[in-house]
């Protein structure tokens, strides 16, 4: 064979090749990942902002870079209430918020805010990923809402900048900031407090300005939030547990295909494992960081916490109406069912 002739034949295929293989190439690279938006009111150093990392890491590495998520913290992307109807139109793909402000979308939440409805973290555990806590994720679709996963906010207690609160009396004439949320706004009324709604992004300056008092929050919360620098008191009365819920547009869902779908659910649940255990880690140390800052940390006697209970019973009572009676008593026996084990 013709050594030119050869060479000539290698040109060409060689030729041919590249030019197959560049539009590929091209359109390769025109393939853009899916970029969720993922919203979230806390700073990134703090619990929910290592949870929406983690989850986001989880996302882009079991879809091989095909779906990545841009966490936005800080409430940048607006508060809960703003987020949630960003979700329901479709204009913002994920967030992460209290179940508490999605009372006005979804009356079942209201179960959530029952106070001192559990005991400890084991029970409310249970209770959000058994089946009385998906009974309540399934009314979300029909609003605009897919719910993934509940991860842990913790036990609210509260922190002023007047006084220690050691009994309900204390909570006479005190401005408390509370969540855009009726069930709060009742019970802090009934406790002697002049409950103050507003949202948590403008929750700080509130409180730097003395336009409110005081504020309540899980210990992790105020913590991070730096409230020790606005706050005296903190007092200890786990008077709610506060979940919170990641949640998806359902317009945004409903365009996924299935795997896509098992991606996100996937990261949500080890998200979820990771978060709570973190959150709890940094709770427990929490307590003793916020002395170190300076706050006073007062318990209240459990004799003072079955006051506030009683005084409490009307909100209840409105709750169980709100939520129906069926799950208000299907969750009551459930709770007795996991005390007994």
């Amino acid at each position: 064979m013709n050594p030119k002739n050869s060479l000539r034949r290698t040109l060409v295929a060689a030729t041919a090749a590249a030019a197959f293989i560049a539009p590929l190439a091209a359109q390769a690279q025109d393939i853009k990942p899916r970029i969720i938006r993922f919203g979230y009111g806390l700073v990134e150093n703090s619990n929910q902002g290592r949870a929406v990392k983690m989850f986001a890491e989880a996302v882009e590495k079991a879809s091989g870079g095909k779906m990545r998520v841009r966490a936005v913290g800080a409430a940048a992307l607006g508060s809960d209430v703003q987020m949630q109807q960003a979700l329901i139109g479709g204009a913002q793909e994920m967030m992460v918020g209290s179940t508490a402000t999605l009372v006005g979308i979804v009356k079942e939440m209201a179960l959530w805010d029952t106070p001192f409805l559990v005991g400890n973290a084991q029970e409310a555990d249970a209770l959000l990923d058994g089946a009385i806590g998906q009974r309540v994720m399934a009314k979300m679709p029909e609003k605009g809402l897919v719910g993934l996963v509940y991860w842990e906010n913790g036990f609210r207690n509260l922190t002023n900048s007047k006084r220690p609160v050691t009994r309900a009396e204390d909570l006479d004439g005190i401005k408390l900031r509370v969540m855009q949320n009726p069930v709060y706004l009742d019970s802090f009324k009934l406790l002697g407090a002049n409950a103050v709604p507003m949202a948590f992004s403008e929750l700080f300056g509130a409180l730097e300005t003395k336009t409110v008092d005081g504020q309540e929050n899980p210990f992790n919360t105020i913590l991070s939030s730096k409230f020790y620098e606005v706050q005296k008191y903190v007092s200890v009365t786990n008077h709610v547990y506060s979940p919170w819920i990641v949640m998806v547009s359902k317009k945004y869902w409903d365009g996924l295909s299935a795997a896509e779908q098992k991606v996100l659910m996937d990261a949500a649940r080890a998200s979820r494992d990771f978060e709570r255990k973190d959150t709890r880690a940094e709770a427990a140390k929490a307590v003793a960081e916020l002395k170190a800052k300076g706050m006073q940390v007062n318990e209240v006697a459990p004799a003072e916490v079955a006051r506030m209970r009683e005084k409490l019973t009307r909100v209840n009572a409105g709750i169980a109406t709100q939520v129906g009676m069926e799950l208000w008593n299907d969750t009551r026996a459930e709770l007795v069912k996991l005390r007994g084990k």
